[in-house]
């Protein structure tokens, strides 16, 4: 079987530099099951937009089938959530050129 290929946008690989080792270790160990499957997290509207949560942390992440990658692109606490859901769909199409970009580097 086939992995998918993992990517952070800088927003999201800043917030998780600043974060708890325990919420950093728990992110390692999900990137395990999201390269199998991405497809674990709990769908947000619609199959490619995805979350994870771990205490009151949340990963946000987009499935790219076309291009077999997964692009992790915020977190948040419960607190802020629809506000960062609002932001990742206001910027659907800056993260399919950049994770478009990265992919062509990375092949």
């Amino acid at each position: 079987m086939t992995k998918w290929k993992v990517f952070f946008t800088a927003t999201f690989k800043e917030k998780l530099d600043k974060s708890e080792k325990d919420f950093q270790n728990w992110v390692e160990k999900i990137l395990d099951h999201v390269e199998e499957n991405p497809y674990v997290g709990k769908p947000i509207d619609v199959k490619w937009f995805r979350e994870k949560k771990h205490g009151k942390q949340r990963i946000y992440y987009l499935i790219y089938a076309d291009l077999k990658s997964v692009y992790l692109v915020n977190m948040s606490e419960k607190k802020d959530q629809q506000a960062i859901i609002n932001s990742i769909l206001l910027l659907l199409d800056v993260y399919k050129k950049e994770i478009e970009e990265i992919s062509k580097e990375v092949h």
